[in-house]
């Protein structure tokens, strides 16, 4: 009498572990149905504004405005680290020193017609470029210019 009231009791643990697995997986089902009524809802909605000429969704139209906007920064730091090569380059003497030194003119053009248009050296004859003044310049008095009498 015992065992037969055990096996009942086992074979009843068994089913009610079952059901309660089956009704998991029911819930389970119904979760994903209902997700794919909404997805194909969503879905009628995007190609119902597509035809209408608007972006499927504001969703998605956001995320393409952000993208786009992403490309653009993209490409912009890309070009200003194109042209920061570019001026360290420039600052880069023939002899590999680097220098911050704005580059002085070596030669001229003569705009003479008759001659043609190719750079000259200016030789010992350079032309003389002032520094800028700097903040000592203050305590310099300007010189008082006074006018000549013939």
């Amino acid at each position: 009498m015992n065992e037969l009231q055990k096996k009942i009791k086992d074979t009843t643990h068994k089913m009610m572990s079952c059901v309660a697995e089956l009704s998991m997986q029911q819930a389970n089902c119904m979760k994903l149905q209902h997700e794919m009524r909404e997805k194909e809802k969503f879905l009628q909605k995007c190609y119902t504004r597509m035809k209408e000429g608007l972006p499927p969704s504001e969703e998605m139209e956001q995320e393409w405005k952000r993208l786009l906007h992403e490309e653009r920064r993209r490409r912009h730091e890309k070009e200003e680290k194109a042209r920061a090569e570019e001026e360290d380059e420039q600052h880069i003497l023939p002899n590999g020193i680097y220098t911050t030194a704005e580059q002085r003119p070596n030669a001229y053009i003569p705009e003479d017609e008759s001659a043609l248009p190719l750079p000259r050296p200016y030789g010992a004859l350079a032309p003389f470029k002032p520094s800028e003044p700097c903040s000592n310049m203050r305590h310099i008095r300007k010189p008082m210019i006074r006018p000549i009498e013939i």
